[in-house]
């Protein structure tokens, strides 16, 4: 019987200090010690990590449980929970926004066209109004959108966000759709599927894009990269998305590494430094 080659660790293939997972849920269930998580990743040259927290109940809950040095904040309501943003939630958002400056971006937030858990007209309104939340609050945008590109941008654009801060999430198109996208002023954040052999378009993309123009994500626990493919995803496992980036693009990891961290923290406003204190310059 043949059995399954080993998977590298991923602390066998750390890189330098400076990398940013730009997207993790760490909070609830999932990672009963999300601390020892981030541990690992920092272990791997993860010095940043943004755990989105997708909704005000669940940043209240688990805020505690995630923070702590090196780690950032998102928050905001996905369009799978659409319904739950009334002007309740809006206002409990604002005020976390206004108190915790670890909250760094309103997001993820957009459509999604592909399960429609909402009505589209019900997305798009709990679209807007958390969009004229980050104008409010003067925090950058952190977009889902999944077959639903089209409204997606002229939402953006309707509300005046053409030049401004906007991270589309999770990036997973082709090359017309990357150029669609940075034309309007925006990145992009490359996920672990970009490991993917057969994830063609993406992997074409990805190679021509400008430099300065892509951070990297997890997405975790989602989306694990190859060796890891189908598992539980972590901060760590960002070194494997990295590489492979690096050698579809002919530049070295550590090129990549640390340009995709410098890009992610200019987007969101955490100081240039590759040690793990970040999250403790921000409180």
């Amino acid at each position: 019987m043949s059995r399954k080659p080993s998977r590298p660790a991923p602390e066998s293939l750390a890189l330098p200090p400076g990398g940013v997972d730009t997207h993790a849920h760490l909070d609830g269930d999932r990672y009963p010690d999300p601390r020892a998580v981030i541990a690992r990743a920092q272990a791997c040259g993860v010095s940043q990590v943004a755990n989105v927290f997708l909704g005000p109940a669940a940043y209240a809950a688990h805020r505690d449980q995630v923070a702590g040095p090196g780690v950032f904040f998102l928050l905001g309501i996905h369009p799978h929970e659409a319904g739950q943003v009334d002007s309740e939630a809006l206002r409990a958002m604002e005020q976390a926004f206004r108190s915790d400056p670890v909250l760094r971006a309103v997001g993820e937030i957009g459509l999604d066209y592909h399960y429609d858990f909402f009505p589209r007209s019900v997305q798009q309104e709990a679209f807007q109004r958390q969009l004229e939340l980050a104008c409010r609050v003067d925090r950058p945008v952190v977009v889902h959108s999944r077959e639903a590109e089209d409204d997606t941008l002229r939402i953006l654009e309707r509300m005046g966000f053409v030049g401004r801060l906007v991270l589309w999430h999770c990036f997973g198109l082709g090359a017309d759709w990357a150029a669609e996208i940075l034309s309007r002023g925006w990145i992009l954040s490359i996920p672990g599927p970009v490991t993917f052999p057969k994830n063609h378009a993406l992997r074409a993309a990805v190679a021509g894009l400008p430099a300065d123009a892509f951070v990297l994500e997890t997405d975790c626990p989602y989306l694990a990269p190859e060796p890891y493919r189908g598992g539980r995803n972590e901060p760590a496992l960002l070194v494997f998305t990295a590489r492979e980036v690096a050698r579809l693009r002919g530049e070295t990891p550590e090129e990549v590494w640390r340009r995709c961290g410098v890009t992610a923290r200019r987007f969101f406003g955490i100081p240039e430094e590759t040690g793990a204190q970040v999250g403790q310059h921000l409180a």
